[in-house]
């Protein structure tokens, strides 16, 4: 299907927003278009407000068998993402609620109430087999709402009662609340923590990422998992050509002078709406390089804004793509960060949750 015409938002809904439309849903049988009528308004529009809806799912672990994703079970206890990163790859996926991966992602978002007794259920089941849980695959488990809803420290206190191995992913500092959980999981090492740092460039981060932590305090919280005993890497992610891939070598620096363990890094991939609502947005905040980012990226995707081949989609192809490999690879062994990674241990899973004697008097 050809991408949707734009639907451009008015000035005092789009502040603090990512996007610069909001065309409807792919799925949609009506298209919904914003256009100007010539007739003055009455009045500015409200700022936008985000709503938060409950969402009753009926299992909490979903399973992947893609070659390019490192887990085979996540959990995502939200859908949408406030902090309105420009380039999120999760924004179709709006698009099967009936809503549009553009503004509609940034502030219509869903929950999943009673995620940790749900979670409970399903590891509770005779038939589990414990694998290494993944929280955020799909969008930030750390959403600004996380604060008073703590659904995602639910998943996380469960999965720590029940033993049971995992992972997080996040660009929010407000991961360090939960310290109290993940650093006696991390000495049993049945956890580990990536922060996404995109740039250090606060200007940059602000009108790209524009409700995220600043960069400052997402190395702040890599710092601050690191003295906990937290093991914990930065995600370079994702590089754009022509924006950001200079940073490069400053963020892994900076990431090793906090502590990070590790590091790694995706190439911008432009699938489905994301090609319009980038491009929209690029021309926007940055018409100056606009037509070179937007060739750059085609460089690495053969001439494509996307390739969504497995084994390619990931790090992207051709001299410039190779480039950024090389030079990634370089860093980190200078930095002593591609040290590789313990397993973490499945076999201290105790499916019925039940605390050791020791615990009890200890």
């Amino acid at each position: 299907m050809s991408p949707q015409a734009p639907s451009p938002i008015p000035p005092g809904q789009a502040r603090g927003r990512g996007v610069r439309s909001n065309a409807s849903g792919r799925f949609e049988t009506q298209r919904h278009e914003a256009f100007d009528d010539g007739w003055p308004a009455d009045e500015a529009p409200a700022p936008l407000r985000t709503t938060l809806t409950a969402e009753q799912a009926r299992t909490l672990i979903s399973r992947n068998d893609s070659p390019d994703v490192p887990f085979d079970q996540s959990i995502n206890p939200y859908r949408g993402c406030e902090h309105g990163c420009i380039y999120c790859y999760a924004r179709p996926a709006h698009a099967y609620m009936g809503l549009s991966p553009g503004l509609d992602f940034e502030s219509r978002l869903f929950f999943k109430p009673q995620a940790g007794a749900r979670l409970a259920e399903e590891l509770a089941h005779p038939r589990y087999t414990p694998k290494v849980i993944h929280i955020g695959g799909n969008t930030d488990p750390y959403q600004p709402a996380e604060k008073r809803l703590e659904v995602t420290r639910g998943v996380i206190a469960t999965l720590w009662e029940f033993r049971h191995p995992f992972s997080i992913i996040t660009k929010n500092a407000l991961i360090l609340r939960d310290l109290d959980l993940l650093a006696p999981a991390a000495w049993a090492n049945l956890t580990r923590v990536a922060i996404s740092v995109t740039t250090l460039d606060r200007s940059l981060a602000r009108a790209m990422e524009p409700r995220a932590a600043t960069p400052e305090r997402r190395l702040l919280a890599v710092r601050r998992l690191a003295e906990a005993g937290v093991p914990a890497t930065v995600m370079f992610a994702p590089v754009i050509p022509g924006l950001n891939d200079h940073e490069m070598e400053a963020v892994l620096e900076r990431a090793a002078e906090a502590g990070a363990v590790g590091a790694g890094y995706v190439m911008l991939r432009l699938p489905r709406e994301i090609e319009t609502l980038f491009t929209e947005w690029l021309e926007s905040a940055r018409p100056d390089r606009a037509r070179r980012v937007l060739s750059l990226i085609r460089q690495t995707r053969g001439g494509r804004a996307n390739d969504p081949r497995f084994g390619h989609r990931m790090r992207g192809d051709g001299p410039l793509a190779d480039l950024v490999a090389r030079r990634f690879a370089l860093a980190c062994a200078r930095l002593g960060l591609d040290r590789g990674r313990t397993p973490l241990d499945l076999s201290q899973f105790r499916p019925k949750a039940r605390a050791p004697q020791g615990d009890l008097f200890g």
